[in-house]
């Protein structure tokens, strides 16, 4: 019998996942495996890229979990620095072309994995081309935003965009000494929160000395000789020699598009939960695909490594010739921001509105710690549930060391479909170190449970 033979379009975390799942289950006797990339990295922590940039993390190496060698010793062939640029899904081929030199050609496949990710956007605005603007979401842009602080030794920088790539480059820059300013269209920073738990952050931001423009949207970049002057927004001009664009990112979904590949979500590759498309033969997975939220029970779409590396991990299963499901997420995120830990999980109340549920919720403020322990901070914690069922919808946190990683009992009772009574119970550690007798989230729990 033939070997088969399996491309993978995207080598970071799903592309890479699946091609090392496939693998485990099957030999290159029986499945053949080629990764085709057109960046010059594959396999790195894209999440650590804006500590990199701060210099937290001491060199870009750091960031990279496996390196090429590693696949090619197990088979996986590894083509870094070609793209992928139309896909033929009748005589399942797709069309290659090396970014380096070489004729483009047609490569032959039996499976095909698109893991193609997901690019920042970009608002076509005046001088956005300009020397100095960069997008983050591939090592290579990270490490391209390290060179030119070294080289060019910028002073002033504004961060386009307050969502998580926002505020992190926010320290990052201010940790390099940076004079730093953001704008955000929005009135608030952290869309993913509601507005009465964003609030600290903005303190915060502005405590280590972020200039803020919240409602204030970009409208033009100012140039001179190439390089950009300053920022333009509808209320004003910033002068900087440094512009990061944190607006967020869509699905890298295009080469499925032209090859009449299903979209859904914001654009986002239609997938089972196996990871299968609509098209026989063609898989995706990671930040280019759908899921599914099991809060809202509705096609989901979202940008996060874990999600990408879960879904990289069934894909590869079920390529290697196993059987896995991804069910879905339900919306778990934390950052950091200076001293403030700030995660969610679930749904926020606008959110459960554009649903037409009925809904309570409730925001309370305690310590981390008990009260009389050395060290304990503060922290806020909000939860969401129906109304009448008492089905716990979401949770947000915000606080000093300690608070954020509690997100991950809210997560796990939204997976569980815990109702806020069933929450009340739950027998969480307890010791002064940790926490007070009563944990904020168990607080915050009895006092929704009142009003459900």
């Amino acid at each position: 019998m033939a070997r088969e033979r399996l491309v993978v379009v995207g080598g970071d975390a799903a592309g890479m996942s699946a091609a090392a799942n496939a693998r485990r289950r099957r030999s290159p006797d029986d499945l053949a495996i080629d990764v085709y990339e057109r960046g010059p990295h594959v396999s790195y922590a894209a999440c650590g890229i804006p500590y990199y940039v701060g210099q937290l993390v001491p060199a870009a190496e750091n960031l990279i979990a496996r390196r090429p060698e590693q696949f090619e010793a197990e088979g996986i062939g590894v083509h870094r620095r070609h793209e992928v640029r139309a896909v033929d899904t009748v005589q399942r081929r797709v069309l290659v072309q090396p970014l380096d030199g070489g004729e483009e050609r047609w490569e032959p496949y039996d499976h095909l994995l698109i893991a193609t990710g997901s690019v920042p956007v970009r608002p076509q605005v005046p001088g956005i081309d300009a020397r100095g603007v960069f997008g983050l979401n591939t090592l290579e842009s990270g490490m391209a935003v390290y060179r030119f602080l070294e080289e060019e030794r910028p002073r002033r920088a504004v961060i386009a965009g307050g969502g998580y790539i926002g505020l992190e480059m926010a320290e990052a820059l201010c940790l390099r000494g940076l004079e730093v300013a953001l704008v955000e269209k929005e009135e608030q920073v952290m869309l993913t929160l509601d507005a009465d738990m964003a609030g600290p952050i903005a303190q915060e931001l502005e405590r280590v000395g972020v200039e803020l423009h919240l409602g204030e949207s970009l409208t033009a970049l100012e140039t001179a000789d190439g390089r950009v002057q300053a920022v333009v927004t509808d209320a004003g001009t910033i002068p900087c020699d440094l512009v990061v664009l944190g607006l967020g990112v869509r699905p890298n979904s295009e080469l499925a598009r032209e090859a009449g590949i299903g979209l859904g979500v914001r654009g986002a590759i239609v997938v089972n939960e196996r990871m299968q498309t609509d098209t026989a033969g063609v898989w995706a997975a990671g930040d280019c695909a759908q899921t599914f939220h099991l809060v809202s029970w509705r096609p989901f779409w979202v940008a996060l490594g874990t999600v990408a590396n879960k879904q990289g991990r069934v894909a590869g299963i079920n390529l290697g010739g196993g059987y896995a499901t991804f069910p879905g997420v339900v919306g778990t995120a934390i950052t950091r921001v200076c001293e403030l830990e700030i995660s969610r999980t679930g749904l926020q109340e606008r959110e459960v509105r554009e649903l037409g549920w009925e809904h309570v919720a409730v925001r309370v403020e305690a310590p981390t710690r008990a009260h009389y322990y050395p060290d304990a901070g503060r922290m806020a914690v909000k939860l969401l549930a129906e109304r009448g069922s008492g089905r716990l919808l979401g949770g947000q946190i915000v606080g000093t060391d300690g608070a954020g990683k509690r997100v991950d009992v809210i997560a796990a009772a939204l997976h569980a479909g815990m109702t806020v009574e069933e929450f009340v119970h739950l027998d969480l550690a307890y010791a002064p170190p940790f926490s007070p007798v009563w944990d904020p989230l168990l607080v915050a729990a009895r006092q929704l449970l009142s009003r459900v």
